[in-house]
């Protein structure tokens, strides 16, 4: 370590990416510390976020299961009785659980955790509560925060208005939730509750849920949502709200302007996106200017503009997704520690986690199409696969996007209830560069799920067997 600094690396934020960075940094033989406000690490994805939404996900499919869903399907007659206090319990256990081991690991690797917010003095010194703290370089990994809505103010200790936080912390089941934004947050969100028992109307500006997916998600995803019993207002927003006693009113209307209309709902869930938390880092006195998106800009390795300062995660360019800051992480410390790191962005999984679940990684169809390629496509319905069949899960299918010159794959496509474990082979296979074939003729056990791929990659030739 340099003599003249307290540690070799500093990392701000200890969130999937802060916390990996730091443990990696730990491993390679740098001094390292962490700086994190919260009182538990893990940052927004361990504690108020992927895991707890995916524990509240899990327990409401199960109640939902039971309540006549599939456990019907199969004969089995149940009446359960719903314990949210219970239920929350159970979610609470489980993000102590995982805050928890990364304290664990901290002390392991011998990362100290400097509690408190940070902020910049010159490139190598930060203040956190009065205290100055120095480093050779220093990795920026605050992650990012709900993004706002003009009108619609959030307010979690009421527990009528909330963002994707204090929906995982209502005390009751609401009657009537209106879920504004039909992304990701939203539609996980809005499916536990209605699980639950509440009615669910969501409100989304573009005219179909998931922006950014493939084109053909989407339009299953908006035929799915709706035949599970939510009130899809497509097309519309919301432009103010009001709150008297134990009701919201909202205004909404068209989004093109016009035909405004009053809705009326026991609670509100704002989620229309997130934004970098790049706030109070005092990066002006470094010389570092976000970009028109609150984001830090870096290059290929993460490195900003100022020698020895890093930045990864959500407060960068790039999807706002935990794996993708974690492997960041990986990535930055091992460029901090002189090695080599790696990280393919062209190859970033992601998953909607609600039932069945939608996955894809790399290119769209029409992504592929703009970036000039001649596409070949695969599709194969989950309704073929003996597997789905058999458990009566049939809703969904894969779609496998490849070149068609060279059948190299670029993107795949999955609507299925496995969808997430699914995807994994898809991302394995594109890493390495495989065509449509290459999966074609990968032996798949039989009957599983993953069948549907290797059927999918079949049909970007023509010839699937199944269908």
């Amino acid at each position: 370590m340099a003599e003249n600094y307290d540690y070799d690396v500093l990392v701000i934020g200890a969130g999937p990416g802060g916390y990996v960075a730091a443990i990696r940094a730990a491993q390679l033989g740098l001094k390292t510390a962490c700086v994190e406000s919260r009182e538990t690490l893990g940052g927004t994805c361990l504690n108020v976020g992927c895991i707890p939404s995916k524990a509240l996900l899990h327990g409401s499919e199960l109640f939902e299961e039971a309540e006549g869903g599939h456990f019907a399907t199969w004969g089995i007659t149940a009446k359960p009785k719903l314990d949210l206090t219970k239920m929350m319990a159970e979610k609470t256990k489980a993000v102590g659980e995982l805050t928890g081991g990364i304290e664990f690991l901290f002390k392991k690797n011998k990362v100290t955790w400097i509690k408190g917010h940070a902020a910049f003095e010159d490139a190598h010194t930060v203040d956190v509560g009065g205290e100055k703290v120095t480093a050779k370089d220093i990795i920026i990994a605050t992650g990012s925060s709900v993004t706002p809505l003009p009108g619609v103010e959030v307010d979690n200790d009421k527990k009528l208005i909330v963002d994707s936080t204090g929906a995982l912390e209502l005390e009751e089941v609401p009657e009537h939730l209106v879920v504004i934004g039909g992304g990701v947050i939203g539609l996980e969100l809005g499916s536990v509750w209605r699980r639950l028992g509440a009615k669910v109307t969501v409100v989304e500006f573009l005219d179909k849920l998931l922006p950014g997916m493939d084109d053909d998600v989407r339009k299953e995803a908006g035929k799915i949502f709706k035949k599970q019993g939510m009130e899809l207002m497509l097309g519309h927003k919301v432009t103010g709200a009001s709150t008297r006693g134990k009701t919201v009113t909202l205004t909404v209307e068209k989004a093109a302007g016009g035909d405004e209309q009053k809705i009326k709902a026991s609670h509100v869930l704002v989620s229309i996106g997130r934004r970098p938390n790049t706030d109070g880092l005092a990066l002006d006195k470094i010389g570092i200017e976000t970009n028109k998106r609150g984001q830090i800009e870096i290059d290929h390795d993460f490195r900003t503009k100022v020698d020895g300062v890093w930045a990864i995660g959500d407060c960068v360019p790039g999807p706002m997704l935990a794996h993708k800051a974690e492997d960041e992480g990986i990535a930055c410390a091992e460029n901090v520690a002189g090695q080599t790191g790696i990280i393919n962005h062209d190859v970033i999984p992601g998953v909607v986690y609600t039932m069945p679940e939608f996955a894809d990684v790399g290119m769209t169809e029409a992504e592929a199409k703009e970036a000039g390629h001649t596409v070949k496509v695969g599709k194969f319905p989950m309704m073929a696969n003996s597997r789905a069949k058999a458990n009566r899960d049939t809703d969904g299918f894969v779609k496998v996007v490849a070149d068609a010159d060279t059948d190299r794959v670029l993107g795949v496509h999955i609507v299925a209830s496995l969808a997430g474990t699914m995807i994994a082979q898809a991302a394995q296979a594109m890493e390495f560069g495989a065509t449509s074939e290459d999966i074609a003729y990968t032996c798949h056990a039989h009957p599983t799920h993953a069948e549907a791929l290797k059927e999918a990659a079949m049909a970007v030739q023509g010839k699937p067997i199944h269908m």
